[in-house]
């Protein structure tokens, strides 16, 4: 195995609207990968079904929850999960844990993704909700914004946002 030159986005000495404009638009290639190529269904109604899977099998690690959500059972979130669940996909290929450990950066320039287990065809917005997660976590809530822009999406959709958030805590 060989590893990727660079450091994961946390660890780069990169400024933050260097690291937000690599990480956009690496996403953004990923997602014109054409869909066709990749064998892996990551659409709503599998993602549903395995995060209803996992909270009936108990491997929903509640005191693994966003901020928001702690206290709060799988239960109760699978609730939330299903009302909220957006009427449209837009379908792209997506890695599936856009965070930013997962995006290689070396010298101003994308090197790689890792940990690719999760990539599959489903709605960009499962990968740009996670990106965005990490980026206010990492970077601070300030950059998530213009990561958004520099993907080309100056009105993102929140509730698909908040949606694919809420089904992170699943897996």
């Amino acid at each position: 195995m060989t590893a990727l030159p660079g450091a994961n986005a946390c660890d780069s000495n990169l400024p933050p609207e260097t690291k937000v404009t690599l990480i956009a638009k690496a996403l953004s290639a990923l997602h014109a990968a054409r869909v066709e190529t990749c064998p892996f269904d990551e659409s709503l109604d599998r993602s549903i079904a395995r995060a209803k899977e996992n909270a009936a099998q108990g491997r929903v690690d509640e005191s693994q929850f966003d901020e928001r959500n702690i206290g709060r059972s799988s239960a109760s979130l699978l609730r939330s999960l299903v009302r909220s669940r957006p009427s449209t996909q837009d379908l792209v290929v997506t890695h599936g844990d856009a965070c930013l450990p997962n995006f290689i950066l070396d010298d101003e320039q994308f090197s790689g993704l890792v940990d690719c287990a999760r990539v599959g065809v489903a709605d960009r917005y499962r990968d740009l909700a996670l990106a965005c997660r990490s980026i206010e976590y990492d970077l601070g809530e300030e950059w998530v914004t213009p990561f958004l822009q520099a993907y080309g999406i100056g009105r993102p959709d929140r509730q698909r946002l908040a949606f694919y958030r809420l089904l992170d805590e699943f897996f």
